[in-house]
């Protein structure tokens, strides 16, 4: 995680953000374009998340829920005024993009795949958004009437040629995918918390819902191939996390959904 000091306008947040606010020390944290994110040093640490109105609320519900069964912090404040602000307290460890994590990869890839089969063999009854599935298959209808698609940040084995090809595998097998599992959704390093490998909470869960555990499986693997620079420890993860339960041919449709997503 890279920190970077910012100002403390307290002024320029929701009035009732601003006791937490008060006194500390603010440091932009963001790693991607579609929302900012703010590390608070204070009381051991706040995340404090914003993005366009109405963009955080699926990711305020899920953090909820996976701080109710015991996998992330709790959501302490989401506030949906003319900007969504989610607000959590910093979990314990250190995300596995550390580097004492990174430096045992065979170590790192059997814990990422047994901690992917704990997840996913749990009862997701209470689970707010149980249709992960259908809104996944129409976010990528929408991108590829949008004309989104970018493949080169796949590994070759399950790369794609064309949109066209992507799309047509899309089309023939999406039907294939199943809405039965308890998901992540964006199952990456710097999404796992462990605190010297014992497992702290999940972070970033605005993807997560009940839908098919290969889109899991393949982020996990995803992960690997592009934090290590390799993809030798693809197996590794996947014998860590059972290839009985796992279906090539549906990682591959899940491949063909990730280069519109």
């Amino acid at each position: 995680m890279t920190l970077t000091p910012i100002k403390n306008n307290i002024g320029s947040y929701p009035a009732n953000l601003r006791t937490v606010l008060s006194g500390a020390k603010l440091f932009d944290s963001s790693c991607s374009p579609e929302a900012t994110v703010i590390f608070i040093d204070k009381e051991g640490g706040f995340f404090l998340k914003t993005a366009p109105k109405g963009s955080l609320e699926r990711e305020a519900a899920m953090t909820r829920y996976f701080h109710s069964i015991g996998l992330a912090a709790d959501a302490l404040a989401y506030i949906s005024d003319e900007r969504d602000w989610l607000l959590t307290k910093k979990i314990r460890g250190d995300d596995c993009m550390a580097a004492k994590y990174l430096e045992q990869p065979e170590r790192l890839a059997k814990t990422l795949g047994e901690r992917l089969a704990l997840l996913h063999s749990l009862d997701y009854t209470d689970c707010p958004i149980k249709n992960h599935t259908e809104r996944y298959l129409e976010k990528m209808e929408h991108n590829k009437r949008s004309d989104i698609y970018d493949k080169s940040h796949f590994p070759d084995s399950f790369g794609y040629a064309s949109a066209e090809e992507a799309w047509a595998v899309v089309e023939s097998h999406g039907y294939s995918l199943r809405t039965d599992t308890l998901l992540h959704g964006d199952y990456c390093l710097p999404n796992v918390i462990l605190d010297e490998w014992q497992f702290s909470g999940f972070i970033d869960l605005d993807c997560g819902g009940v839908g098919d555990r290969h889109v899991d499986v393949f982020w996990g693997a995803w992960t690997l191939w592009f934090n290590l620079k390799t993809d030798k420890y693809r197996h590794r993860f996947f014998d860590a996390y059972g290839r009985g339960k796992i279906d090539e041919e549906v990682l591959r449709v899940v491949a063909a959904c990730a280069v519109f997503g």
